[in-house]
């Protein structure tokens, strides 16, 4: 495995060498340094420190894990591949990501998962542990986001959640009672064929981060998705 000590390094310099390196890369002293492993593939990358803006933009194949808190931006325009962060995260995560799948300890800042979207075989995953800030899943697309609300001293999202979202789905594990929804999208109890679809995925977080599985599973979640008269839908999809 090759160890890149980050420290002083700008994010050019670090991405050069990310790039011409075995596909196993552990960097250590990570201080803001933005766009690590943008547009990489075939790398397999954990990073100790706290990564700027844009980590993972553009993924195309490689996982990232990061042993504590990352900035805005993450996966920004994600393809592929897999991110894994163990701390909590800033604003707009997974920004028009279109495959992949990012899993998160704690908590997201504002808009995760705006402008997500899908197509074929390409569905982008988002899960993460905590709570999200408002306007979550903001005109998404395509993709499943799910907010677990673990260890949660406030509602599970903020304000203004999926405002203008006209595909995909979402799932919070919770109640919802104090959520205020927009006219576009239909909110309900979880099913246990809607469990299903994501048990899969909350295995592999409970993996990830040492999580009891069936405690995780065993609570009410609220399925949040497009109504049949959503008008975004109109606005992004061809007739």
């Amino acid at each position: 495995m090759k160890t890149i000590d980050a420290s002083g390094l700008a994010y050019t310099k670090l991405n050069t060498i990310i790039r011409e390196s075995e596909p196993d890369v552990s960097i250590s002293g990570c201080l803001g340094q933005r766009f690590i492993a943008a547009g990489q593939g075939g790398k397999r990358i954990t990073i100790s420190g706290t990564p700027g803006n844009a980590l993972g933009a553009y993924l195309n194949g490689s996982e990232i894990t990061v042993l504590g808190n990352a900035q805005d931006a993450v996966g920004d325009t994600m393809n592929d591949g897999k991110i894994v962060v163990h701390g909590n995260i800033g604003d707009a995560a997974g920004y028009a990501m279109r495959g992949g799948s990012m899993y998160v300890r704690g908590n997201a800042g504002y808009r995760a998962g705006i402008h997500m979207k899908e197509y074929g075989d390409k569905r982008p995953v988002i899960v993460i542990g905590g709570t999200c800030g408002s306007f979550l899943g903001e005109y998404q697309a395509g993709g499943l986001i799910i907010v677990l609300g673990l260890d949660a001293k406030r509602e599970i999202v903020g304000n203004y959640p999926c405002t203008g979202m006209h595909g995909g789905k979402m799932f919070l594990r919770s109640d919802c009672k104090n959520v205020i929804f927009p006219k576009n999208v239909t909110a309900r109890e979880a099913t246990s064929g809607d469990m299903a679809e994501i048990a899969g995925y909350i295995s592999e977080f409970c993996r990830v981060f040492g999580c009891d599985e069936s405690g995780v599973m065993n609570h009410r979640y609220t399925v949040v998705v497009p109504n049949g008269k959503n008008p975004y839908k109109q606005m992004y999809v061809a007739n």
